[in-house]
């Protein structure tokens, strides 16, 4: 039986279920707020700015983030690159038809984060994330034109609001990946805070469904699996679902020691 310090952390799945509404950026900061040397950074350095910004940069981050906020209160900077952040600028020759940036037409729930470099908005309603970079001189009800970031135009708007295209290009995650996010998740969160394999197979799928777990196959491989997917993006592999470069080799590592 799961022992009573574990259940209130990580045992009720359902306290995981907005994971599934996730995008990869988010998901890349769920796994981040979780590695304890992000978590020292951020007690250590968020309050001395020249510090924070360069502990946050060694994460991918331009800025630190509060670990103790999941990814629907939590807004991380991150370095700039990702193909899903799309650019709006003001069209300086625009046609009769043109798309007019309307911040009052944009679907779903709305945030401004300004990271003293520039400001993004995030737009998000059920199984959508949209991501934009705004230009400074961009105004509501402006003609508005918008791109992705390696040059690759976004697809043209017509008298649609363009952040209506880009929602409709953010596709909701496959349910198989993002039910494995969720399990990843709560195996990782299990093990952070001591649950054993059996403990977390308990947790996640039912004490029936341990009921044979000694034998070395079946649903024990996939918990292990599990754990060794949710360390893995926990120490580094979050770069990949935020689209940074690999971390350098011997990085961040248990026994790599810190400066």
């Amino acid at each position: 039986m799961i022992q009573p310090h574990h259940v209130a952390h990580w045992y009720p799945t359902a306290a995981y279920l907005y994971i599934l509404w996730l995008d990869a950026l988010a998901l890349a900061w769920e796994y981040l707020r979780r590695h304890p040397d992000y978590r020292l950074d951020w007690l250590r350095h968020h309050r001395r700015p020249q510090a924070a910004q360069q502990a946050a940069h060694r994460w991918g981050l331009r800025l630190l983030e509060d670990p103790a906020l999941d990814a629907r209160d939590a807004h991380p900077a991150w370095l700039p690159g990702h193909t899903a952040v799309v650019q709006l600028h003001p069209d300086a020759d625009p046609p009769p038809d043109a798309a007019v940036f309307a911040f009052w037409r944009i679907p779903g729930h709305k945030q401004l984060l300004h990271d003293g470099k520039g400001l993004t908005l995030i737009a998000r309603s059920p199984g959508h994330c949209a991501r934009f970079a705004l230009a400074p001189s961009l105004e509501d009800g402006m003609a508005v034109a918008h791109a992705h970031r390696g040059g690759a135009a976004a697809p043209a708007c017509g008298h649609v609001p363009v952040l209506d295209a880009a929602l409709a290009h953010a596709m909701p995650r496959p349910p198989p990946a993002a039910l494995l996010e969720l399990h990843t998740l709560q195996a990782l969160d299990a093990t952070l805070a001591g649950a054993s394999l059996r403990e977390v197979g308990e947790g996640l799928f039912g004490a029936d469904a341990v009921a044979d777990w000694y034998s070395d196959g079946g649903l024990r491989s996939k918990v292990r699996r599990l754990v060794r997917r949710g360390d893995a993006l926990m120490r580094g592999g979050y770069r990949r679902l935020a689209q940074l470069s690999p971390l350098e080799k011997g990085r961040f590592e248990g026994d790599a020691k810190r400066p």
